[in-house]
């Protein structure tokens, strides 16, 4: 007679080959009710609607929000593909979102189809999609995106309102920089006789150095008979020049924020005291702060540490070898390989008070931060060393978060850029904050991201004098919400508040 267990990985047997099958979206006749109850009540599904279901973990807390996050972009593909077949398209405004790299997860996604039910239909977590009754764009204006359908760039700018470029100026600008010529928007402006949406265009382009491009929509347009006024649809003035070789959504994108962000770090912030005089006295308040800020910031990824353990581990009094799968051992690993990486971060920051260029010294030196972070874990068998070569190449959600971080290929577009704003950044303020931030909201690493970047932080700390920060465990909630602002809101006023709170400057 089958048990208990042996009835369970029955039911596993079948999720583990619908996710072999890349399925993230589970209906219920995939599984038959007795596998569909089994694998809910033990938590490896769970429901996203009536008939419909995401995988998830079993020790994931009732509420958690990780799963879902991860899976919305793919359940919702799936589930307009069973609901509507091709007939369904992502709205103009949200394709723009898609094309210039920001696929954090909407609160409402909108859907237009001809089969539409104009209501929304209510998800996970205050998510929902509406489906509007709207006809399709032709076949030649839509293209698909990691599976979702959605109107492509040119039709996109074209089938926004006027008012999307002063609601969100960065994705509009952003996707206006992709574009190499005016030939594709012109096709679909005469064709439609657009001759307003023409004159938005024109000015917005030019708004952003793309003169070439104004200058052939409005010669265009007027050369087949149409009265076009050129007129700049964005209510305020873009602070950077844009590159015309420049055509990456991520990395413009992200010059953008850096300029516009700046400033309210400026106004949050305190000012930076300079290069101490004594470097030696520096060092020794870093080193003293080692065991306090190892504590919280280890706790804060989840990690049980205690002041007596990361004594020990400091001291080398510690087996790698012994009981690789006992849970005290990982936090035994994660300390030491933390005063590891600690060491190598305070020689970093030597370099920065003997004035070499905070941004030069991080980018020759965070990749050996990372392999010191993880190097116990090579050590124990727990990591192979070709895991700590260099940055990700595959996916990576944040636990609870709504922003999901760039694909592979955009991290190697933005790290050296990244880098390169930290370099020509005057403001150490702005150094602290920003590249903090930005360093968390690319996620370069699989793990070790949220570490990576307080090192980060504490080393542009440095370089204007502040004192090395700590964010205090207490304090985990407010600094998760606040780096959730920046992300998925623009607004890095919580997260450069919380920092000015926390810093000191004498």
């Amino acid at each position: 007679m089958a048990t208990p267990a042996d009835k369970l990985a029955e039911s596993l047997a079948v999720l583990k080959t619908l996710r072999d099958q890349g399925r993230k979206a589970l209906r219920s006749e995939d599984m038959g009710r007795t596998h569909r109850e089994r694998l809910m009540r033990n938590g490896f599904i769970k429901e996203v609607m009536k008939g419909w279901y995401i995988p998830s973990r079993p020790d994931e807390p009732a509420g958690e929000s990780t799963s879902w996050y991860a899976s919305f972009w793919v359940f919702c593909a799936s589930y307009l593909e069973s609901r509507f077949g091709d007939e369904w398209c992502v709205s103009p405004e949200q394709s723009i979102h898609l094309h210039t790299g920001n696929w954090s997860v909407p609160k409402q996604l909108l859907i237009r189809s001809p089969k539409g039910g104009n209501k929304p239909t209510g998800l996970l977590h205050g998510t929902s999609i509406l489906d509007v009754r709207l006809e399709l764009p032709p076949a030649s204006d839509t293209e698909i995106k990691e599976g979702m359908r959605i109107y492509n760039l040119p039709a996109a700018l074209v089938g926004c309102s006027q008012t999307q470029f002063s609601a969100h100026p960065t994705e509009m600008r952003t996707a206006l920089t992709m574009m190499q010529d005016a030939s594709e928007l012109l096709g679909r402006l005469l064709a439609g006789g657009h001759s307003k949406i023409a004159g938005w265009l024109a000015g917005a382009c030019r708004s952003i150095g793309r003169k070439q491009i104004a200058d052939d929509i409005l010669g265009a347009m007027r050369a087949a008979g149409y009265t076009v006024n050129e007129n700049n649809p964005f209510k305020d003035q873009a602070q950077i020049i844009f590159s015309p070789r420049e055509t990456s959504p991520y990395v413009n994108r992200m010059r953008m924020n850096w300029a516009s962000m700046r400033e309210d770090v400026l106004h949050s912030f305190p000012a930076a005291p300079g290069l101490p005089a004594d470097s030696a006295k520096y060092l020794k308040q870093v080193e003293a702060v080692y065991v306090n800020d190892a504590y919280n910031s280890l706790s804060i990824e989840g990690y049980k540490v205690s002041a007596a353990l990361i004594e020990k581990v400091r001291s080398g009094n510690w087996n790698p070898d012994s009981n690789k799968d006992d849970q005290d051992h990982r936090n035994a690993l994660a300390a030491r390989g933390y005063w590891q990486a600690f060491q190598k971060v305070r020689e970093s920051i030597g370099k920065v008070l003997s004035q070499e260029n905070a941004g030069t010294v991080a980018e020759s030196d965070h990749a050996q931060w990372y392999r010191e972070l993880f190097g116990p874990s090579v050590t124990a068998g727990i990591l192979k060393a070709a895991d700590l070569a260099g940055y990700r190449n595959s996916p990576v959600y944040i636990r609870r978060s709504m922003h999901t971080p760039p694909g592979k290929e955009a991290v190697r577009e933005l790290m050296p850029v990244l880098f390169e704003l930290l370099q020509q950044e005057n403001e150490a303020a702005v150094r602290v904050v920003l590249g903090h931030f930005m360093f968390v909201y690319i996620h370069p690493y699989i793990d070790g991201n949220g570490r990576i970047g307080r090192f980060l932080m504490n080393l542009m700390s440095a370089s204007g004098g502040y004192s090395w920060i700590v964010i205090p465990l207490e304090q985990r909630n407010d600094y998760m919400a606040a780096l959730e602002s920046a992300s998925v809101e623009g607004d890095i006023k919580p997260f450069s508040t919380l920092l000015a709170n926390l810093v000191s400057t004498g």
